[in-house]
Parts: C-alpha cells; structure tokens; sequence
C-alpha cells in the first residue's frame, strides 16, 4: 500500500524537475541574445567580430555617440518620435478598440455578424500587404514623412485582433449589470464608461501594451511613410546605423536597441498587476 503513494511522489518530482528544466532552457534562448547584445553595446570599437560577452574594456563611448548627435545621427529626435507615435497609437487604439468591442457585446444590430466576421478576415491579411497602396495614398494627399498618417494606420491595424480580445472579456461580464443599471437610470454610455470599462482593466492593460510596443517594433510600415532623417522613428534610424558602407557601427546599434527597451520596460511595470489581476480573474470566471 505505501508502493502507490511513493510512485506518485516520484512521478510529481520528475515532471516538475522537467518543467524546471525546460523553463530554463526557453530562459536560457530569450535572455543569451539579450546579453550579447548588451555586451555589445559596452565594447570599443565598430564590429562585431571582436566584442564578447563580457567585454575586457568596457567603454559608453557608444551611449555617449547617440546623445551627442554627430555625423546626421539624431537619435534623440528619433527616440522621441517613436514614443509620440506609440503613445498616441496606444491611446487611440484603447478608445476606438473599447467602443467597438462594446458595440459588438451589447448591442444586436444588422451586420453584425459580418461584422465580425470581416474583422476576422482582416486579422489574417499583414499590414505590409498594402504597403503600395499605403505609399500611393500617402503621396496623393501629402502626408508623406506624417506621423499623424502612421498613427491612423497602426489604429486601423489593431482594431480588428484587439477588438475580438476585448468583446470576449466584455461578453464574460454579466449583462444584469447592465439591466441593474438601466434600472437606476444610466444610460448607454453610463454603462460603458463606469461599469464595464472598470471591469475590464486587465484586458484594457492587454490593448494598451499592444498599442505601444507595436509601433516601436515596425520597421517596414514606417520605412515606406517616413523619407527625411529628422521624422524617422528609432527602426529606420538604427538600420541606418548598419547599412551605411563607409561607417556601419554595430556596437551603436546595439546601444540604440538597448534603450529602446526602456519604454516598453516602463509600461509592463505599470500595467503588471493587471496583467496578473486578469489572469486570476480569467482563471475564475466561468
């Protein structure tokens, strides 16, 4: 009879050394790359063919080239555009992406369903698919090198994935709330903005993480809109770094990359313990 117990406890032992063990490895892939490139970024000189993981002599002559803006390198300026554009893309995105996911919860309207259905469809066609037409448009209405254009279109380009996201959370809140409510007399938009939108803060942090770290990551969307130096945004820029043949400097771009983390660091601190509150709430409903 104590055979039984024995087995079971060496068998939870051994599945859990394993999936100690493979989160480890899975650690090991995300973060070997990571500190490459920070060993990178603190070693002399340009190439890649003599930096190492830890560097002997470490230097920040590298950080120090970004913010010193020297030979057309306007990495401040590039810094700043990408934050301008994401921010305002992680803003606009929560707004439209809520009031859409709202409308398609609550309320049963005719096309509806294809509604839906035409947003699932646009989920699986890539955005750089129509990077001709983009540029062709951009060009008749003279907004090339505008960020106000890029932002529309990366709005436009997480409405539909976030929207599917955000109508699932909506549709898992108890719609008595609602009729409570209109019970007491709120309206519509009473409902939205102080009841469901409360509720739904671990699924709004989702979107909101979505909508910023999209934009900063987008290289090929920006690279056809955005042509002069002073409106590219860090991408464009850093790709510069090593693509030019008299000066390619691959320790820069790796300090570049480095700070671009920073931002996208900052927004996952403050919007973790939403993530976390939804992953327990989602555990739970239902």
């Amino acid at each position: 009879m104590q055979t039984k117990p024995k087995s079971l406890k060496k068998q939870k032992n051994m599945s859990l050394i394993l999936s100690y063990l493979l989160l480890i490895f899975f650690v090991i892939i995300i973060i070997y790359p990571l500190m490459w490139t920070i060993g990178a970024s603190f070693n002399p000189g340009n190439s890649l063919i003599s930096t190492s993981l830890i560097p002997k002599n470490a230097t920040l002559s590298h950080y120090q080239e970004l913010f010193a803006g020297k030979d057309n390198l306007q990495y401040v300026r590039w810094y700043l555009n990408s934050l301008k554009i994401s921010i305002f893309t992680m803003l606009f995105s929560l707004i439209f992406v809520s009031m859409t996911a709202y409308s398609f919860s609550r309320f049963r309207f005719k096309g509806r369903k294809n509604g839906l259905m035409l947003f699932l469809l646009l989920q699986m066609i890539p955005q750089f698919s129509a990077l001709i037409a983009i540029f062709v448009l951009a060009q008749m209405l003279g907004l090339i090198n505008s960020h106000f254009l890029l932002i529309l279109i990366y709005v436009g380009g997480q409405i539909p994935m976030n929207t599917y996201l955000l109508k699932g959370y909506f549709d898992s809140i108890p719609i008595d709330l609602d009729e409570s409510a209109k019970i007491d007399g709120a309206s519509n938009t009473r409902i939205f903005l102080q009841i469901i939108l409360p509720l739904s803060r671990p699924m709004l942090a989702v979107v909101a993480m979505n909508g910023f770290t999209g934009p900063l990551g987008d290289f090929a969307l920006s690279s056809v809109l955005l042509r002069n130096a002073e409106y590219y945004t860090l991408p464009i820029g850093l790709y510069k770094l090593v693509t030019d043949k008299m000066g390619a400097s691959y320790t820069t771009f790796a300090a570049g990359a480095i700070l671009i983390s920073i931002p996208i660091a900052v927004v996952f601190l403050l919007l973790q313990k939403h993530f976390v509150s939804g992953l327990t709430a989602g555990g739970t409903k239902g």
